[in-house]
């Protein structure tokens, strides 16, 4: 049994049915889902200057197939918010697997911008579904360690950036064409469907968040009862300049790299790939966020990125520099904004409503990266590379550091030792 403090009274929750054994397998298995998500999203932007080519497509309609499938993610993913706290998560996980695995699978078929687009979008739908679905499966199992147990799937998502490159270009070299990475990770979606199917459990998927046989009304009344209130709604518009800042980063990254400081394709991949290495420290921020206000971990996460970008666009031009710097905005910016709004988001309302929570997140998380491609891409046009950079990523990450200071952070459930 465990008795938390959460400025209310004691709530203690009952001991798991499950297994240590069965819940570390089952957690592996749902880390390494989200693994295959990265590794499957990843792969596109190293490749973007092949398919650029092949296709002929103008670098804003580059800029928007490499974030617009995030458009998808985020619709569908503020809707699975409903859904998984009323039906059964894994089979909503399982089900959004196959369909991502289906869009990355059609893209190897595409022919032209708008099929492209649309195979991109079916891809983000079953993302989209599928973190709304994880993330509201570990808000409710690890429900007082949900930041922490959420720095794991950080780790596995920096493992997928870091993967992804690295396994697909040269799969698609010794192939002799973009396509066949894609095909790849479709059919590891197929086998990463039918791993969950046997190995995450229910007691684990479909625990109840923070009921311990007490009534959650009385349990958080501290918190607002409406799931639109103050912390969500600037929460909510921290995740959206968190989105915007990443994926402008993230979606034309590798065609910075190669077209304004000449790198050849595999230094480009490999910096990239250390943006995944960077977000792997999501483990460590989301301790941080467990042990002290997430406002605070928010604020210095945001200033950390516009730090590390400032000399990203404008002074680094050889390749080692460009490493250190991709690893540490990968840090700040996946690992310690991604990782903690999320799981604050999840903290701004009641335990019954911990999918709708992540729901908000997904949202406007990823309806502003499903258009900053795009944006960064007339930046460019508009102000070069530089004026880009600063811009979208070093100016929007000032802006989100101040808004954290409007967070109220006893309105949220955080966790003490009783």
């Amino acid at each position: 049994m465990t008795t938390v403090t959460d400025g209310s009274p004691s709530v203690t929750t009952p001991a798991k049915r499950l297994s240590p054994l069965l819940i570390g397998i089952g957690f592996a298995v749902l880390c390494a889902s989200w693994m295959l998500n990265a590794m499957d999203r990843q792969v596109f932007y190293p490749l973007l200057p092949q398919i650029r080519e092949e296709l002929g497509l103008t670098l804003v309609e580059s800029g928007f197939l490499a974030t617009s499938f995030t458009l998808g993610l985020a619709i569908a993913g503020f809707l699975a918010g409903f859904l998984v706290d009323r039906f059964s998560r894994k089979s909503i996980v399982l089900g959004s697997v196959i369909v991502f695995s289906l869009g990355t699978g059609l893209v190897a078929v595409s022919q032209g911008f708008w099929d492209m687009a649309a195979y991109r979008l079916l891809s983000g739908i079953g993302e989209g579904v599928q973190a709304t679905a994880l993330y509201a499966i570990i808000g409710a199992f690890f429900f007082h360690r949900r930041a922490f147990a959420a720095g794991f799937v950080g780790v596995a998502f920096g493992a997928g950036i870091f993967l992804g490159p690295l396994i697909g270009v040269p799969f698609a070299t010794d192939f002799g064409t973009w396509r066949a990475p894609f095909i790849l990770f479709a059919l590891l979606g197929v086998v990463m469907a039918l791993l969950i199917s046997i190995f995450v459990k229910r007691d684990m998927s479909e625990a109840s968040a923070g009921r311990g046989g007490i009534d959650a009304a009385d349990a958080f009344d501290f918190m607002p009862s409406t799931l639109l209130n103050r912390n969500t709604a600037v929460l909510g518009l921290g995740a959206a300049l968190a989105g915007v800042v990443f994926y402008g980063y993230l979606g034309l990254y590798p065609t910075f790299l190669t077209e304004s400081l000449g790198f050849d394709p595999g230094q480009s991949s490999l910096a990239v790939a250390m943006g995944g290495l960077g977000a792997m420290l999501a483990l460590l921020f989301g301790y941080l966020g467990d042990r002290f206000p997430q406002k605070w971990v928010l604020l210095v996460s945001f200033v950390g990125t516009a730090l590390v970008a400032w000399p990203m666009y404008t002074t680094a031009t050889e390749p080692v520099l460009q490493y250190v710097l991709s690893f540490l905005i990968g840090a700040f910016a996946s690992g310690g904004l991604f990782t903690n709004i999320s799981t604050a988001l999840q903290r701004s309302v009641r335990p019954e409503r911990v999918g709708r929570g992540q729901g908000i997140f997904v949202l406007t998380y990823y309806v502003a990266a499903a258009f900053s491609g795009t944006i960064f891409g007339a930046l460019v046009g508009a102000l070069g590379w530089a004026g880009a950079g600063l811009v979208q990523v070093v100016g929007v990450s000032v802006v989100g550091a101040l808004l954290m200071l409007l967070v109220r952070t006893d309105q949220m459930i955080r966790r003490k030792t009783a």
